[in-house]
């Protein structure tokens, strides 16, 4: 594994984060979903806080991290605005389902980062993830 393999791995990090970040704000912008709005934000700024991190190690590694979430980021925009016109519940669900395909990546992809990016993603970046994907977990089983 070299340092771009490893600068391109933590640039899909960097995408999931930025895109979760963006379908977060569609949800906080939601005036249905007041009850749940402070959880939302505190999730969203956890998303931000890990695309920092990723940024500074993409850089540390002389990478150039991207500024944009890119396919994934428009998909997942899309998704959620159609759930939103569905209903709460779609809407949180679409959500708890992008935690759990970030958890997914960054739990598949620990092998092929360096050993400091590996040891980032271990001891600063899942547990955040496992923590936010909890909460949407436990509010979307609180909405049935």
């Amino acid at each position: 594994m070299t340092s771009k393999d490893t600068v391109s791995r933590l640039n899909e990090f960097l995408r999931g984060e930025l895109s979760a970040t963006e379908t977060y704000q569609l949800a906080i912008d939601r005036p249905e979903l007041p009850a749940v709005r402070d959880e939302l934000v505190a999730c969203q700024k956890s998303h931000a806080d890990r695309a920092k991190l990723l940024r500074d190690r993409i850089v540390e590694l002389g990478g150039a991290p991207v500024e944009s979430s890119g396919a994934w980021g428009t998909i997942a925009k899309a998704v959620e605005a159609g759930a939103a016109k569905l209903g709460d519940h779609l809407a949180i669900a679409v959500l708890e389902e992008g935690e759990d395909h970030r958890l997914h990546d960054y739990e598949a992809d620990l092998s092929a980062l360096d050993e400091d990016s590996r040891r980032l993603v271990h001891l600063e970046l899942l547990p955040e993830q496992r923590r936010t994907h909890r909460t949407m977990s436990s509010m979307k089983m609180a909405m049935h």
